[in-house]
């Protein structure tokens, strides 16, 4: 009998026919993605917000050098409505070193500054000379990098390559939505076209990228993008049967004032998109490696047995996740919450209402979808994943008819039959295999 290595540092092949399998049904989303970004492709030129909504033509640097603290103007001294007046020096632009005094800004607004400290101006050249610069917003680019650099630092020490790899991706992931899906989207595309257009050119890049161009890899993102259809196709269903308007939010009442051929449901349905395909690769990726390394411990295993044991795991994932999903959109969505409860609103009215109805559309489309990658994505990767081929085991007839053994006793007897076999190495990472005959023949 022959006997078979399996080195754990090494990836459990596919046979030709799966790797045949998993081109044919990549090879169609491949062609879709490309004529997807070629008609979807936005021109260079964007529409601009008008300065009716209040956008500024530039933004600049300064930093406080002064300030005043007192009664806000217009407002009697007993009414105690306290005011601060900074005065800034401009660190960029082309007033680069000038100094102005900013209009009072109310402290019960919770705006306040501090000698020395950084903060952003608006500008508009139309505006008359004193109120050409206005205070925008503080600077936070300095403890943002700080924490970038740290989680970079976090995922790199653990991940090394590849976590390299993963944050390249995250990059390509970025530049895709403000090269492609933002402006498509400002352009009049259909935004869920766009979304999904997008979301598998990151899929493509960021997996592959991160994992390697590998079946393991393949198969989780078929099943990824498997799912992110499924979900398109829920969300579609039922925006469309909850007559949502897309108008639940602010941001979507400006858009719908300022860029006319906006389509705020398919903005709603590709937000739901987007928003699903980070958790999916969380999902699927974990399904796939669970099966490769399932097959790795145990080579004697059945297509079967695997997809079982995989679906053990997805199933503890999958609680985990979606409590995950509803609870990171419920902290989001907090303060409304309050509103509600502060206005004794029912549980069944909130329900009813678009701000939160919006919500529940998302997450449970969002959820259906990361249950439904994990059979699917597991058992791709069941049918996909190979062991090592049996030697040649020429004068010597295969032992058939030998069941597997049970998954507790399947890796010692295993390496118990490697050490007794006489090889020139009894190395304990390799498995001996009786009679075991390919999937694919």
């Amino acid at each position: 009998m022959g006997h078979v290595h399996v080195h754990p540092s090494e990836e459990a092949p596919a046979s030709p026919q799966a790797r045949r399998m998993l081109l044919v049904l990549l090879a169609p989303l491949i062609i879709a993605t490309v004529a997807g970004l070629v008609v979807l492709w936005p021109s260079e030129v964007r529409p601009d917000l008008s300065a009716e909504f209040g956008a500024p033509d530039d933004l600049v640097d300064a930093q406080v050098v002064g300030l005043q603290r007192g009664p806000c103007p217009g407002t009697p001294d007993e009414a105690d409505i306290r005011c601060v007046t900074p005065t800034v020096e401009i660190l960029g632009g082309a007033d680069r070193g000038r100094t102005v005094t900013l209009q009072p800004q109310s402290r019960a607004a919770g705006v306040d500054f501090d000698i020395d400290e950084r903060v952003v101006l608006g500008y508009t050249a139309a505006a008359e000379e004193d109120f050409q610069y206005y205070f925008a917003d503080r600077e936070r680019r300095g403890p943002l990098l700080v924490l970038g650099i740290l989680f970079a630092v976090a995922v790199i020490g653990l991940g090394r390559f590849h976590g390299f790899r993963a944050l390249l991706g995250v990059g390509i992931s970025l530049l895709a939505l403000t090269t492609f899906v933002l402006p498509a989207v400002l352009e009049g595309s259909n935004p869920l076209a766009v979304a999904l257009v997008g979301s598998s050119f990151i899929a493509f890049v960021s997996l592959y990228l991160a994992h390697g161009l590998n079946a393991r890899t393949t198969t989780a993102l078929l099943g990824s993008l498997g799912s992110l259809a499924l979900v398109g196709v829920l969300s579609t269903i039922f925006v469309a049967a909850s007559r949502f308007s897309g108008l639940a939010d602010e941001e979507a009442l400006f858009l719908s004032i300022s860029a006319v051929d906006l389509d705020l449901t398919g903005l709603l349905l590709g937000g739901i998109v987007i928003g699903t395909l980070g958790v999916l690769y969380d999902v699927t990726v974990t399904q796939a490696s669970a099966v490769w390394e399932l097959q790795r411990a145990n080579p004697r295993y059945t297509r079967w047995e695997l997809y079982r044991s995989a679906i053990r795991i997805g199933r503890d994932h999958i609680a985990a996740t979606v409590n995950t999903l509803v609870l990171a959109y419920a902290g989001a969505s907090l303060p409304l919450f309050l509103i509600f409860t502060q206005a004794d609103i029912g549980l069944l009215d909130a329900v009813n209402g678009e701000l939160v109805a919006v919500e529940i559309v998302r997450t449970l489309c969002g959820s259906i979808g990361l249950v439904a990658s994990v059979p699917l994505t597991t058992g791709l990767a069941a049918l996909v994943v190979r062991g090592p081929e049996p030697p040649s085991t020429e004068g010597e007839d295969p032992v058939d008819g030998d069941e597997p053994p049970d998954e507790a006793e399947a890796v010692p007897a295993a390496k118990e039959a490697a050490a007794t076999t006489p090889t020139a190495d009894n190395d304990p990472r390799h498995f001996r295999s009786r009679g075991e005959r390919s999937f694919w023949g």
